[in-house]
């Protein structure tokens, strides 16, 4: 059930998302043991409105503000890293949809609706698709028919909507990106059971496999040329990713206050000391750099300029991240090293940072073409 308007403040969220972290937080080791997706935590965050509380109160949710949704990913990142991450998906999708209509009028107001009145998680393919896309669209009579394999679907579990794209071989355009949202529970797409990996272990993002699925032509939400950057990805890079990130320095986070507390315990020996501070300034960079990402998706104003930017936070609050999750590690000592860590497993879950687009070499590629005035598509 949605709260009263009166209750939608950042606080009060940010109350929800605390308390929540810490249950999920009492079982994220044991998710993490077996490789188990976090199915009961995503009924947490139904329950306390989180799944359609960025949509815009006009559409039946409770506005919540982009700041406070970066917010709420944190805390829940603190618990657990693979709920926020796996959440992180869920609610970027949301708000370029409501970006998107309140900013440019876009029609994803039925979609919005939907999430709000029906608590609909949606799920991105979107990480390992980017601006090439993958898969194909065969045209058929009235749509087209979808074979693909999406990697890295987070939360599919306990997704409603694939949001998705496939490449149709246009004829006249030549090879374009259809985008769509295709029901998880529709005929020919099945989750395969591929999520074995050294951390986030709990985000359950398997592949999703299309196997001859049916697209009407009206479910065609977007077209655009195959490989080259687009408004629409410009908008996602604006908004996407420092709610994504925002995960990441949660469980760094989590990673700094455990190696802390494990630090007070101890002798405050000069090097000690010092490499406290160490980790200290490596958690203001990743927080700081964040800081910067989630003004600039504030600001609004999406273009190459803006994907640059978000983009070069992404890389430094990656880095400050996983710098912040090894020093954790050293300051701890011996026990971090055991499973069942906090540490330990932060450590494994933030190495995640890496490889979201746009990874290191393609940000860096990507901001020197701008800086040197040449164009972007190469």
């Amino acid at each position: 059930m949605l709260v009263e308007a009166k209750a939608m403040t950042a606080d009060y969220w940010h109350e929800i998302a605390d308390r929540i972290a810490a249950t999920i937080g009492a079982t994220a080791e044991s998710h993490d043991c077996e490789g188990r997706f976090v199915a009961d935590n995503y009924g947490l965050l139904r329950e306390a409105g989180l799944i359609g509380a960025a949509v815009p109160v006009d559409l039946g949710g409770n506005g919540m503000d982009y700041r406070t949704l970066c917010g709420v990913v944190r805390r829940l990142g603190k618990g657990c890293g693979s709920t926020a991450l796996a959440f992180s998906m869920h609610c970027h999708q949301v708000a370029v949809a409501a970006w998107r209509w309140q900013h440019m009028q876009a029609p994803t107001d039925g979609l919005l609706k939907r999430i709000a009145s029906e608590n609909l998680v949606l799920v991105s393919s979107g990480g390992s698709d980017w601006l090439q896309g993958s898969g194909t669209a065969t045209k058929v009579d009235g749509g087209f028919r979808i074979n693909a394999r999406k990697i890295f679907s987070s939360g599919c579990q306990a997704g409603d909507l694939l949001m998705t794209s496939a490449v149709y071989d246009d004829p006249d355009a030549g090879p374009t990106v259809l985008h769509f949202a295709l029901p998880l529970d529709a005929d020919g797409v099945t989750i395969l059971d591929t999520w074995n990996t050294m951390g986030m272990r709990g985000t359950g993002s398997h592949d999703v496999e299309l196997k001859d699925v049916f697209l009407a032509d009206a479910a065609v939400s977007g077209r655009r040329p195959q490989g080259q950057w687009h408004m629409l990805f410009h908008i996602i890079s604006m908004i996407a990713f420092p709610l994504v990130y925002s995960a990441y320095l949660g469980v760094a986070e989590a990673a700094r206050d455990a190696a802390l507390e494990a630090a007070r315990r101890k002798a405050s020996t000069g090097g000690m000391i010092a490499l406290v501070g160490e980790m200290q300034n490596s958690f203001w960079i990743a927080e700081t750099a964040l800081d910067a990402m989630i003004a600039e998706a504030e600001a609004g104003g999406p273009g190459p300029a803006k994907t640059s930017s978000v983009m070069t936070g992404r890389t430094v609050t990656g880095r400050a991240a996983i710098r912040t999750a090894e020093l954790a590690m050293e300051v701890a000592g011996g026990a971090a090293f055991y499973k069942g860590s906090t540490i330990e497993r932060a450590f494994r879950d933030v190495q995640g940072a890496r490889y979201h687009p746009l990874q290191e070499p393609a940000q860096r590629e990507l901001s020197g073409r701008l800086a040197l005035r040449l164009d972007i598509d190469g």
